[in-house]
């Protein structure tokens, strides 16, 4: 009973994000706003949080997947080398994934003058790294989430020309930016490694609490959730250290409470990972707690199989945005990488649509994938002796 209440937990946790995820990636293909959401000189408060919320996809997902890998060694009786070589092997999987099936889902083109390295290239190198981390000592592993996490915005003043020959490197480390492979060929680098591998090895060191029993578990995740945010609180009203930007008044009240939230997520700074995990761990807490959730069996769906709906869902909105264009009388090159107004640039308003309109794309787009999901865990669960099935 303990084990499955708390893979339900987790479950529920991923499948929370997975949906925040649908919904900020249909803003991306449907949304006619033509500057970033966040931006407080032209966005409006329903944009900002629409997009703001979003943040808690990315470090849930990198922390629990670092939570899952210990609990493996528990629930499949696994020994470090066993997990070692499975993180290893699955992390270089979704690179691959992100390389080719993910880029096509934004692209929809095979034209490699474009790659870019995102959220799943970032979480297939950051398991890379934690196969060879868990076999130290799991207090030095946290050791270094803290210190990863803590500190990596101490190297905010290195930049990649600092660098000389090796800037290349550093952008994949932590600072984004454009990589030029050859003339002509790009690599986009979104999320440097540094910090999401300190979140992996930080939700890693972590995996015990989950072992704990429900009540002690959901005591912790309050503590850490609460605690987390009032050290956000502390480091980002100083504006001393733990993010590039400082928050600034506003024109009135909201928007300055929305100029602290807006933290930098490229790469995650530690507000910006103090905030988006202290709220991961409240809802983990509220899992823990609510035996009944009216959403609780779609979440549970989802968070199953969170990659199979990753892989689906980008070529699902992006089909819907490349149908709904074409039928409107609208050009489609944009959506298909080619054109001065290559996604995601939006070449005009009107090729987009009103926020209400893009919450409504969200909501079918996520009953459509709800049966697909239903169905691949159906076959996964029933199927366990098909061995790669492990690996979506």
């Amino acid at each position: 009973m303990l084990n499955f209440r708390r893979l339900e937990t987790i479950d529920l946790m991923r499948g929370l994000v997975m949906v925040l995820m649908a919904l900020d990636h249909t803003r991306d293909f449907f949304s006619d706003a033509l500057y970033s959401p966040t931006d407080l000189s032209k966005t409006s408060a329903e944009l900002y949080l629409t997009r703001w919320v979003t943040h808690l996809c990315a470090p849930t997902f990198v922390f629990l997947t670092g939570s899952s890998a210990y609990l493996s060694t528990v629930r499949r009786n696994l020994t470090n080398r066993q997990l070692a070589g499975y993180l290893f092997t699955r992390g270089l999987w979704l690179v691959f994934l992100e390389l080719t099936l993910v880029r096509f889902g934004w692209l929809f083109n095979w034209d490699y003058h474009v790659q870019f390295g995102q959220v799943i290239w970032a979480l297939g190198w950051s398991m890379v790294g934690l196969s060879g981390l868990i076999f130290l000592p799991r207090w030095v592993i946290a050791g270094f989430a803290i210190v990863t996490i803590a500190g990596h915005n101490a190297l905010d003043f290195l930049r990649p020309d600092d660098f000389g020959g090796f800037a290349w490197l550093w952008k994949i480390l932590h600072v984004p930016g454009r990589i030029e492979l050859s003339p002509g060929y790009s690599f986009y680098v979104d999320y440097p490694l540094i910090p999401w591998l300190g979140v992996m090895a930080a939700g890693y060191s972590f995996g015990p609490v989950f072992l704990r029993p429900s009540i002690s578990r959901r005591a912790l995740l309050l503590r850490f959730g609460i605690g987390f945010i009032g050290l956000f609180l502390l480091l980002r009203l100083s504006n001393i250290y733990g993010d590039p930007e400082p928050w600034q008044a506003q024109q009135n009240p909201l928007f300055t409470v929305l100029s602290i939230l807006k933290c930098e997520k490229y790469p995650p700074s530690l507000s910006y990972l103090l905030v988006t995990i202290s709220i991961m761990m409240l809802f983990l807490a509220f899992f823990e707690s609510k035996k009944l959730i009216p959403v609780k069996e779609p979440l549970l769906i989802f968070g199953r199989v969170p990659l199979f709906f990753y892989l689906i869902h980008l070529p699902l909105i992006h089909g819907a945005t490349l149908a709904v264009t074409y039928f409107r009388g609208l050009q489609v090159d944009w959506l298909l990488g080619r054109g001065s107004h290559a996604f995601p640039t939006i070449p005009a308003p009107e090729y987009g649509f009103n926020l209400p309109t893009v919450y409504f794309v969200w909501v079918v787009m996520t009953l459509l994938l709800y049966p697909l999901c239903k169905l691949f865990s159906s076959y996964k669960y029933h199927h366990p002796e098909i061995r790669w099935l492990s690996y979506i």
